[in-house]
Formats: structure tokens, sequence, C-alpha cells
């Protein structure tokens, strides 16, 4: 069946280089099919390494400098991946789970719900995604933001009846093996994963996430520009494990990027390889 208007992806990340982590090959390889490419970006990252990586509350770290710098890298990774659309909503950094500064009344995570909905509403109104991706309801990883990214997504998809199909970022326990395993064999430095990561409760939970796994898109074919888009995020990921990667090496590492399919509309079985699977 044949679309009668463009094909609408919206994705609802918390800060930059967000984008690029977890959907950069996504956003690419649906922009390169002509889809309306949409990134809603919740914060301003006030609260990412300021120059020399230096940490928020360390001398040198002015937050406001940090939100420019790292908003100008935001548009230069949107071009690498070709979004059609990049919309800020302009919230405070909330910092990290343990951080003190999740807890002052100005920032992401304790902004009134009905608020940050709203702001989100009117955008899918306007926009009018077929899909939407977010993260799930741990945020990836517990981060203040991210949780409260995924809960206006989920509020605003509800609360419209827009999109057909909601999905939240999903990753194989064997994905991150497999990264290990590419970065000792290239004598590459492996990081040591927050503990919170790598108790027995979040290696059930990335389990349990791994069997929810509806959707794997091969995004290989434009891993470079998600490479590119990761590098252009510099002020935060220019010594990162994500760049150590030779591009041949960084392709076969990265070559797809996984779902879970929450909401659906369109009837599709499962497993697909196409968030529009059903819609085209």
């Amino acid at each position: 069946m044949t679309p009668s208007r463009q094909l609408t992806l919206m994705a609802v990340h918390a800060h930059p280089d967000d984008e690029s982590s977890s959907t950069g090959g996504v956003l690419a390889h649906y922009s390169d099919q002509g889809v309306r490419t949409v990134l809603v970006t919740c914060t301003n990252g006030e609260y990412g390494d300021g120059p020399d990586h230096v940490k928020p509350g360390e001398d040198g770290h002015d937050p406001e400098l940090v939100a420019k710098v790292r908003l100008e890298e935001l548009r230069t990774a949107c071009g690498h991946l070709g979004v059609s659309d990049l919309e800020l909503l302009g919230y405070h950094d909330s910092g990290m789970s343990d951080w003190e500064y999740k807890d002052h009344a100005h920032t992401f995570c304790n902004v009134p719900m009905e608020e940050s909905v709203g702001r989100l509403i009117g955008l899918m109104e306007h926009y009018r995604p077929d899909v939407v991706i977010t993260y799930d309801d741990m945020g990836g990883y517990n981060h203040p933001d991210h949780i409260r990214a995924h809960d206006i997504a989920v509020a605003a998809v509800e609360q419209t009846d827009i999109p057909a199909k909601l999905y939240f970022i999903g990753r194989r326990r064997r994905d991150w093996e497999k990264l290990r395993e590419r970065m000792e064999a290239a004598g590459i430095e492996v990081p040591n994963f927050p503990q919170r990561q790598t108790t027995p409760e979040a290696i059930a939970r990335m389990e349990e996430m791994e069997q929810r796994i509806s959707t794997t898109v091969d995004t290989s074919a434009v891993a470079a520009r998600k490479r590119a888009a990761l590098a252009a995020h510099a002020s935060q990921l220019d010594q990162s494990w994500w760049l150590k990667f030779p591009e041949d090496m960084f392709s076969e590492v990265f070559s797809h990027e996984s779902f879970i399919r929450a909401r659906d509309r369109s009837g599709a079985p499962v497993p697909e390889d196409d968030l529009f699977a059903g819609l085209r």
C-alpha cells in the first residue's frame, strides 16, 4: 500500500548525543528512505562535561556554556544523520540519579508532567508521527531525564492516539559482550561500566529486556554516519570508547539497532526488521 503522505518518525531523547548513540542508525536509515525524521531533545545537557572534561560542580564548569556547546554539536550531528526537524524543549538537565541536581525544582525530571506532556502533544499534533521511539521505563540505566522522557512520550502517545507504533530502545546482552570482545581484540581499553549496570538485578533486567525485543533494523549501511554524528559531540565523546573503534570495526559492531514494540495498530507480525512494517 502506498501511503498518501510522507511517513514520519519521531525520536524523543533526553540530552544532546543520546540521539546518536541510541538511534543514530535508524534516524539516518529512514532519512535515506525519504521518511521525515523528527528529533525531540528534552534538555540542553547543562550537566555534561565542560572544557577538558571538567565535571559539574568542579572549577571551570559553566552549565550555560556547556549547554551552548552541546546544542551546537547536536545540530551538527543532526546534519550527519539527515534529521529533518530538530525540536528543543529546552529543559534543564537533571544530572545523574546519584547527583543532588536531580532534586532541584527547575530540572526536567521535576517539571510538572502536564506541562512537558502538553508541549510534546503539541509537537505530535503538528508532525503527526506514524512511529515514535524513546527509552524503556527504566530509561536504559535509571537516568532521571531518560525516565522522564519515557514518561512524557508514552503519555503523549496515549493522549493523542496519533502514532500507530511506539517503540522502546532495546539492547541485547550479547551485543555488549561482542563489543567487549572486539575492544579486547583491538587492544582498546574496555570501560568499567557503572556498578548499577552490573548487579545481578541489572543483568536479569537486561536478559528480560532481550526477550521482549521485537524489531531489529539493519543499519550497517549508515554506520559511518552514526560514527560521524557521535564524533560531532566532541565535548562529551572525544575520549569515549565509541570513537576508539576504527571505522571498519565500528560498522561491524554497530550494524543494527534493536527495539521493543510497545504499541501497534499496524497488525504487522513480529519479529520485524522495519519500524514501519505494516504501514507501507
